[in-house]
C-alpha cells in the first residue's frame, strides 16, 4: 500500500488550468501503478488516468483524454494531474491511489482495482 494525499484542487474559470498533485510516503510509490479518479456529488467515483510504476504507460478515460495529463516523478514520490480546458463538469472531489496489481492500466478499471486512497482535493470550475 502506498498512503497518499492529495493537493492543489480549487476553484478555477471555465477554459483555465490546474495541476493537481499526489504526496506519496514510503517505498512503495515507484514499484506502484498509480491513478486519479473523481466524485461529483450524488455520483459514483469514476476514473480519470493512470501511469505505470515508470512512467512509461498512461491511459486516460475518454472524458478528459487530450485536456488532462498524468505524471510523475519518483525521485520525488509524486505524481501530477496536469488540467487544461476544465470545463463546469469537471467539477468533483479527486482523489489519487495505487493500483492492487502488477503491470500497467490499459483499460477502464474499477475503483475497487485500487487502494489507499488520499482524502481528495476540491476542484470546482466556474461557468
Amino acid at each position: 500500500q502506498v498512503p497518499v494525499v492529495e493537493s492543489g484542487g480549487g476553484l478555477v474559470q471555465a477554459g483555465g488550468s490546474l495541476r493537481l498533485s499526489c504526496a506519496a510516503s514510503g517505498r512503495t510509490f515507484s514499484f506502484s501503478t498509480m491513478g486519479w479518479f473523481r466524485q461529483a456529488p450524488g455520483k459514483e467515483r469514476e476514473f480519470v488516468a493512470a501511469i505505470s510504476s515508470t512512467g512509461s504507460t498512461t491511459y486516460h478515460a475518454d472524458s478528459v483524454k487530450g485536456r488532462f495529463t498524468i505524471s510523475r516523478d519518483n525521485a520525488k514520490n509524486t505524481m501530477y494531474l496536469q488540467m487544461n480546458s476544465l470545463k463546469p463538469e469537471d467539477t468533483a472531489v479527486y482523489y489519487c491511489a495505487s493500483y492492487r496489481f502488477y503491470g500497467a492500466v490499459t483499460t477502464t478499471p474499477r475503483v475497487s482495482d485500487f487502494q489507499s486512497w488520499g482524502q481528495g482535493t476540491q476542484v470546482t470550475v466556474a461557468s
